[in-house]
């Protein structure tokens, strides 16, 4: 590989492409066509930069023939790889995704979804005279924040839930091997539950997490809990959910992802006032392609190379 002036495949975009050709390794940059299957790749292509919406969904449940025919790397444009088929990551060629890429701007969807419900910014909104009136409003500190998932995005948020006085706990998959400034560890998710006011899933989804916030842990968790979704819908058992919202334990909902997307017309998360829906928008940032392009690039320093390369995902957890 070293040495090489790789064919690579862009999905990505222009900006993204740009900054690709650009490269020192004096890459072929092909731009992806419109109403080309994302796996249906040129002859020669050595490296795919991919994302998630644009087709995969619809891949076949088996690689087409000759799927990866000299296709050494592939860089996913997205943290979780669940929107992939599951043959993508079988063998070669090599996977990587953008871990941590979106951080800072989930982190701070977070902050705004839990400062927005403490606050009631809805309810406090005046529209007309009779409106008026003054209401005890919740306030951040002292309350508890749990983080389902401790990668780039919990840690994004733990920074600024400490910065506005939140106690912080969290759950990780890989267990805790050290202590992390300020933020208590957990063992189980359930126990979190049950202490936090505010839950934050920002773990992957895979066959173990399929379904994880059900009614059981819903039943379990603290009176009043405020549940923030900023991974996957299929993590959150949404009948359950709506559910508990209706019999009082559970305050509220913000949901940046639902299961499936777009929820169809009519479902009853549009309409309940506990519940606001936004459209898988909170790792959007105005740097984010630059953000992105900066990783891929970095990436592919280490490919021209020979090196390893970041943020490799492993086959056997899917992430």
């Amino acid at each position: 590989m070293a040495g090489r002036s790789p064919i690579i495949l862009n999905q990505l975009g222009p900006v993204v492409g740009e900054r690709i050709a650009a490269h020192p390794s004096r890459p072929t940059v092909l731009e992806h066509q419109a109403g080309r299957m994302p796996w249906d790749l040129p002859a020669g292509v050595e490296v795919l930069l991919t994302r998630p919406l644009i087709g995969w969904e619809g891949a076949p449940d088996l690689p087409p023939p000759g799927w990866g025919e000299g296709l050494r790397w592939i860089q996913s444009a997205s943290t979780g790889m669940d929107f992939y088929p599951p043959w993508l990551l079988d063998g070669a060629p090599l996977v990587t995704c953008a871990r941590g890429v979106s951080a800072v701007a989930i982190a701070d969807y977070v902050i705004t979804a839990i400062l927005a419900f403490e606050k009631r910014w809805d309810a406090i909104r005046l529209r007309r005279p009779e409106d008026w009136r003054r209401e005890t409003l919740g306030s951040l500190s002292g309350k508890r924040l749990g983080l389902a998932g401790f990668g780039a995005i919990g840690r994004a948020v733990a920074e600024r839930a400490l910065a506005f006085g939140l106690n912080v706990g969290a759950v990780r998959r890989s267990g805790w091997v050290g202590p992390e400034p300020g933020v208590e560890p957990f063992g189980r998710l359930e126990d979190l539950a049950a202490a936090s006011d505010h839950l934050v899933l920002a773990m992957p989804l895979t066959a173990a997490t399929r379904g994880l916030v059900g009614a059981d842990l819903l039943a379990r968790s603290k009176p009043g809990l405020h549940l923030v979704n900023v991974a996957r819908g299929a993590l959150v058992d949404q009948a359950a959910l709506l559910a508990a919202i209706e019999s009082g334990r559970i305050a509220g909902a913000t949901l940046d992802v639902t299961d499936p997307e777009p929820l169809p017309a009519g479902h009853p998360f549009y309409r309940h006032p506990a519940i606001r829906l936004t459209p898988h928008v909170s790792w959007s940032a105005p740097d984010f392609d630059r953000r992105l392009a900066d990783r891929i690039l970095a990436n592919l320093d280490a490919y021209a190379c020979g090196e390893p390369l970041r943020d490799v995902v492993n086959a056997d957890t899917g992430y």
